[in-house]
């Protein structure tokens, strides 16, 4: 009887696991998994007469409807690596950026008083209730009085304006978690405010930084409506590129194999920082 109870607990336990893990499990399958494979797919089309796709029948053949001229044409043109290479440096510089300029307000709405901190977390977030237009629209207002609009420095300010919120607030949450111990007993120990913060309190705050910077590169890497209203002519970025061969030049194909390139880039820099991670902590 022993067993039998036992077993009925274990098919429990297996049932109850399968209910919960099955619904996100079918989430990622059915919005994530299944249209990144479409995407592969679509990357290795022709494209059709009209835009688009063409059919990929007959399924076999000489012509199949399967080609790899799309990477053929992306690995012989340097122009499509220089466009990689300059939206990297640009979502390089806006992270760089947005962690200079969001390292001091979080650290400021962390230290403030509690009752203070929802009112100045609420401020930070406030842009967020308008729309995002609204917003860039309103830069182009601003910039064109003093002639920086449709220029590189006007596509810098606009990616550091909308993404900023993202910095400061993963930095206040774990800038909120520090010790002030820590901090007092170095002060005690002689250390001068500088040395506690370069000591103490960034190493501490690095996880902030590296969760910012994440929400920060990524979103930036793809951005193509600011580049558009902002920049000029000469600050096209893959994110543009990519909008171009979908809704504009309809060249499909292209325009998938430049997402999936985008995203193999994306996950190699990914794997790039937790390998470099993993070896500093060997090193410590």
């Amino acid at each position: 009887m022993k067993f039998v109870h036992y077993a009925l607990e274990a098919l429990a336990g297996r049932l109850v696991k399968w209910l919960v893990s099955l619904p996100p499990t079918l989430f990622l399958l059915v919005f994530f998994v299944a249209p990144s494979l479409i995407v592969v797919l679509a990357s290795f089309r022709y494209p059709g007469e009209f835009g688009g796709l063409a059919s990929l029948l007959p399924l076999f053949g000489a012509d199949s409807g399967l080609t790899l001229e799309t990477y053929r044409f992306f690995f012989s043109d340097f122009v499509y690596f220089e466009i990689f290479l300059k939206s990297f440096g640009v979502a390089a510089l806006t992270t760089l950026i947005c962690i200079v300029m969001a390292y001091p307000l979080a650290w400021l709405i962390a230290r403030s008083p509690k009752k203070r901190r929802d009112l100045l977390v609420l401020l930070v977030i406030l842009p967020f209730a308008s729309n995002f237009l609204i917003r860039v629209y309103a830069w182009i207002i601003i910039l064109g009085p003093f002639n920086l609009l449709y220029t590189s420095f006007a596509v810098i300010v606009g990616m550091v304006y909308v993404h900023l919120p993202f910095m400061v607030l993963p930095l206040y949450t774990n800038l909120e978690k520090h010790d002030p111990a820590l901090l007092e007993a170095a002060q005690d120990l002689g250390a001068n405010a500088w040395t506690r913060f370069w000591k103490i309190t960034f190493p501490l705050s690095l996880p902030g930084i590296f969760s910012g910077s994440v929400l920060v590169f990524i979103p930036v890497l793809g951005m193509f409506a600011i580049p558009e209203l902002l920049g000029g002519t000469g600050d096209i970025l893959i994110g543009n590129l990519i909008k171009e061969q979908f809704l504009d030049n309809r060249d499909w194909p292209l325009g998938a194999m430049l997402s999936i390139m985008l995203t193999v880039a994306v996950l190699a820099l990914a794997g790039l920082s937790a390998w470099a991670g993993r070896g500093k902590g060997r090193m410590a």
